[in-house]
């Protein structure tokens, strides 16, 4: 179990200057052991040749954009200017452009002079995010833009809105240099270079510059490198990020808020499990410099440790109602749109190339175990590829989701369905060997498909649906039909699962999302056979979770299934529910997803009410009631996970 948001005193080195202070006491609190080396200072040009033209423009109104970029700079910037304008007329000028701020740090400053800026740019506050604000907002286009730059010009960022048609002013306002000491950064280079340091913590890019700059001058650059080969790297956001990249390294982590204690707290919560696994890794001979999760290679007798840690790891214990140290957690769509990671992808791949290309589909199921700490990975892709090698065609809409270019709605439609080929589906299999390949042993990896219900559902209807009219339309009016095509569904979802296993999946779970939409009768009457058979189809041994959303009618049938794992949704209690189907089964869920927009004190103790209603009963999976939404605050999430661990454990 990841320990909650303590570095257990691991030695921690940053690179912050004028907050040194302040990291020094945050790693101090969460538990880390602090190297403090500065790594740069800010000086101003006060009589900035620059600035001053700027003011004129500015003043004559011949600027139709000013942007702040800094806090810092805001201030330094209106020091310049006021040596030779007044204030009061600087600030006048101002409220007569389009102001824009870079975060809430340049906001701030713009208050102090009372200036509300007009656009403000939202976390993480990127150049890239500045352009994309401004597409948004405002015509660039024959528009004369001021750009208050911070330490070196961002020379990409100056050529993109000339790209879009703006006449750019760069306004430098004060420059970055070495800090008068460099005795602690040089003595952090030589504890880096010596393997004597732990994590490394980046607030900046200028930090790295500076950094390699002194390991240059004093002939460790490589030495420097191999060090943080066997160092937990820290990026506070994107910028610092692309310079890291830039030197050759890849962060281990960055936070979704590119705040300075945002960046402490989580690498106190997860650093260590990233250096184990970062050391292990270097061990094996991987490139650790720059590596991607799906490279990570463990110790030799990988697959037997993997195979006894797995069978004791918290999450299958759970399954086979055994008593564990805590409860274990993991969350449907946990590798989905809330996370940055998995947004930065999409903006390159589409949705189905994603799923069909297995490094990409295990790197995005990885780096959600990696951010979030739970106790199981479940493998990236989708409940309807089952449907392309049956012959429907099936298609993913930006705004529409998944469309069904051949509905299926008849009896002769139904016999003309291909038979289901699993090496068709090759990619999910590949994207499960790749993951539980590099997945930590001592996590399950859960395979899935979607239940035979919901599947024809999909079919029959051609996408979403409220009523079913067409699916149930085929069920009652063509009973033959209806049973032949969850027939050839049932043989195509165990030969799909069974594949997944066979690749390394160590339990695998069936979403049934809309068989909620039936009564007990025609579920007992139309899917249970089916979902018997199925169930029974399924490799021996290996836990089957069973879950659907607005089933609180149907869960006593769901049981008869033979699935050894229930889930809940939202809707039902969970000790009422676990009651009704007999604690000879484990059960799953069931916080409403919802609740992960309150404030972090209010997801807690919903948690433990939820906890308290499983009375540690052995058995007992933590999980949402339906999978994570989109706009889900990654912190929120976090603050769910370390509550479930340390609520269930005792802590």
């Amino acid at each position: 179990m990841t320990s909650n948001f303590t570095f257990n005193g691991l030695r921690v080195t940053a690179f912050e200057s004028r907050r040194a202070k302040e990291i020094e006491k945050l790693i101090l609190y969460h538990g880390g052991v602090p190297r403090i080396a500065p790594s740069m200072r800010e000086v101003p040009l006060a009589k900035s040749a620059e600035a001053l033209r700027f003011a004129k423009s500015l003043i004559d109104g011949k600027l139709d954009i000013v942007i702040f970029m800094t806090g810092v700079g805001a201030r330094a910037l209106t020091e310049a200017v006021t040596t030779k304008h007044p204030r009061g007329e600087f600030i006048n000028a101002l409220k007569k452009t389009t102001v824009v701020a870079r975060g809430p740090k340049p906001v701030a400053a713009l208050r102090e002079m009372d200036v509300s800026p007009d656009i403000t740019v939202p976390e993480p506050n990127t150049w890239r995010d500045v352009l994309n604000t401004l597409d948004g907002e405002i015509e660039l286009k024959g528009k004369r833009v001021a750009v208050q730059e911070y330490g070196i010009s961002n020379d990409d960022f100056l050529e993109a809105l000339r790209n879009r048609g703006a006449r750019v002013t760069p306004v430098p306002v004060y420059r970055w240099d070495l800090p008068e000491d460099t005795a602690p950064l040089r003595e952090a280079i030589k504890a880096i270079t010596e393997k004597k340091e732990d994590i490394s913590l980046f607030t900046s890019s200028q930090q790295i510059y500076n950094l390699f700059k002194v390991a240059d001058d004093e002939g460790l650059t490589e030495g420097l490198k191999e060090g943080f080969r066997n160092v937990a790297i820290g990026s506070i956001g994107p910028t610092t990020t692309e310079a890291l990249t830039r030197f050759g390294l890849s962060p281990d982590y960055e936070p979704d808020s590119p705040k300075m204690g945002n960046l402490v707290r989580e690498m106190a919560r997860t650093g260590g499990d990233l250096l184990r696994k970062k050391r292990i890794a270097h061990r094996n001979g991987v490139d650790t410099s720059n590596w991607r999760r799906v490279e990570m290679v463990w110790e030799k007798d990988f697959e037997k440790l993997r195979k006894e840690a797995v069978r004791n790891s918290v999450f299958m214990k759970s399954c086979r109602r055994e008593k564990t140290d805590y409860t274990p957690v993991w969350l449907m769509r946990q590798a989905g749109r809330f996370m940055r990671e998995y947004r930065e992808l999409r903006a390159r791949v589409s949705f189905l190339d994603l799923c069909k290309t297995p490094e990409l589909a295990a790197e995005v199921t990885l780096s959600a175990v990696d951010r979030l700490g739970v106790d199981a990975a479940i493998i990236f892709s989708d409940i309807l590829v089952i449907l392309e090698p049956l012959g429907v065609g099936l298609e993913f809409s930006k705004g529409d989701g998944p469309k069904i270019l051949k509905p299926v709605r008849s009896g002769k439609a139904v016999d003309g369905l291909s038979d289901f080929d699993s090496e068709s589906l090759g990619f999910v299999y590949e994207a499960v060997s790749i993951t539980r390949r590099a997945l930590d042993p001592e996590k399950a990896l859960i395979g899935f498909a979607g239940a035979p219900f919901t599947i024809a559902s999909y079919a029959i209807e051609g996408g979403g649906s409220r009523n079913y009219e067409n699916t149930k339309g085929l069920m009652y009016k063509d009973p033959g039909a209806w049973h032949t095509l969850m027939e050839k569904l049932t043989a195509a979802t165990a030969a799909h699962l069974n594949a997944q296993i066979k690749a390394g999946a160590d339990a695998v779970q069936l979403f049934d999302s809309w068989v909620g939409c039936l009564s007990k009768d025609d579920y007992k009457d139309f899917v249970l056979p089916h979902m018997k058979k199925l169930v029974r189809s399924i490799t021996k041994n290996v836990p089957v979770i069973h879950f659907g959303t607005g089933t609180g009618a149907l869960l006593e049938s769901m049981k008869e299934s033979g699935s050894g794992v229930i889930g809940f949704d939202w809707r039902v209690d969970l000790g009422e529910a676990w009651k009704r189907v007999g604690y000879d089964v484990a059960v799953q869920g069931n916080l409403d997803p919802v609740v992960l927009f309150a404030p972090p004190a209010e997801i807690k103790k919903r948690a433990k009410v939820i906890l308290d209603k499983a009375e540690g009963r052995p058995g007992h999976i933590f999980n949402l009631g339906h999978g994570i939404l989109p706009r889900t605050p990654v912190e929120n999430v976090l603050a769910l996970v370390d509550a479930v661990h340390e609520f269930s454990s005792g802590e």
